[in-house]
């Protein structure tokens, strides 16, 4: 077969199969294009607001009296009375210390004061002595003087061992350890038959009422922010988000910053007095005002690990935007660090993300 009679050969076959495609073509119509849908949702908007700076601070709950229980004696612990975490009044019996050496110094100061009483006694009968013989002539100047003076040695001695005879019967005392004030045992570092030391602290009894938020503020924003005694800061409990925003005081600041963290440690009053102490809190203190971008709290949807805001488009249709978000800001709005740039119109009490293209009707 020639070369010619090929090539007609296989142009037979192309027009063949095309006319077969346009036979098939009028026979099957393409499907119609589906109609994009339609939600319903309450509309907002998301504003530009001029809002103060703030700085974040955390910090930790604790309580507004705290005090280390320990002995002043060397001597065993006898008996412990109370656990960790027990509530305790004021003079209640916490432990027990062996009260041997106590009684022991108490003893001997007792006995100092008996010996500094009869020498007294004694030297006060040889003052009268020589005061009369001086009147009598019999003695000289200088013998009354010297007996006036162990005299007056003898009473600074008696005065002394009574004062050592008080320190030891409140060493004394010390065997039975007392709260000294209502509250709650923190921590107990001790058990019976460990050896009580001056210094050492057995228990650690915190209040019961009354609790404070300590924070660490870098002496720069304090600086800033001028914050003083008294001043209201805005603060959260991590562990406790259903009381949200909570507004306390300082009561209490260090004149100076810590040398090695270049901080000053405030203490801020909380207003809710049963808050577990240890818990981890944060403050925020206003500086210079800043825009932010807040939209209504309902505007928010969390989906598939991600935080999203649904537009409404010029051209009515919703748009989902991913978006990253701060705080929480009065009458329910939400900062938003990304995602938005202000003015957007944005929709309300959607359960999930619409389609993207659908067709918005606004509720009234």
């Amino acid at each position: 077969m020639s070369i010619r009679a090929t090539k007609r050969r296989v142009l037979s076959s192309l027009l063949a199969a095309t006319a077969t495609l346009v036979a098939c073509g009028e026979n099957h119509a393409a499907p119609p294009v589906a109609a994009p849908p339609q939600i319903q949702a309450s509309i907002g908007q998301a504003e530009l607001l001029e809002i103060p700076q703030e700085v974040e601070v955390h910090g930790t709950v604790e309580a507004s009296q705290v005090a280390a229980i320990s002995a002043r004696v060397m001597a065993m612990v006898t008996a412990v009375h109370v656990q960790a975490g027990e509530e305790v009044r004021r003079g209640q019996l916490l432990l027990e210390i062996d009260p041997q050496a106590s009684k022991g110094q108490l003893s001997q100061a007792q006995g100092a004061l008996s010996q500094a009483q009869a020498g007294l006694a004694l030297a006060a009968r040889n003052y009268e002595r020589f005061k009369a013989l001086a009147a009598e002539r019999a003695a000289s100047e200088l013998e009354v003087d010297m007996a006036r003076m162990q005299f007056e040695q003898a009473s600074g001695a008696v005065e002394q061992a009574q004062g050592a005879v008080a320190a030891a019967s409140s060493v004394a005392a010390d065997a039975q350890v007392t709260a000294p004030f209502h509250g709650r045992v923190a921590q107990k570092m001790v058990e019976q038959g460990d050896l009580a030391a001056p210094g050492r602290p057995l228990m650690m009894v915190e209040s019961v009422a009354g609790r404070r938020l300590v924070v660490s503020i870098p002496e720069s924003l304090m600086h800033q922010a001028r914050l003083q005694t008294g001043d209201p800061l805005t603060l959260r409990i991590d562990s406790r988000p259903d009381l949200g925003d909570l507004e306390g005081t300082i009561v209490e600041r260090t004149p100076g910053a810590d040398p090695a963290s270049h901080s000053v440690q405030v203490k801020i009053d909380l207003p809710v007095p049963d808050l577990t102490t240890g818990a981890a809190g944060r403050a925020w203190i206003a500086t210079e005002a800043r825009p932010v971008v807040v939209v209504p709290k309902d505007a928010i949807l969390r989906q598939g690990g991600l935080t999203m805001v649904v537009i409404r488009t010029e051209e009515g249709t919703a748009a989902s935007r991913v978006v990253t978000v701060g705080r929480e800001h009065a009458a329910g709005r939400v900062e938003i660090l990304s995602g938005l740039t202000g003015g957007e119109t944005v929709l309300t009490g959607l359960a999930t993300t619409p389609p993207s293209g659908a067709k918005v009707e606004t509720l009234s």
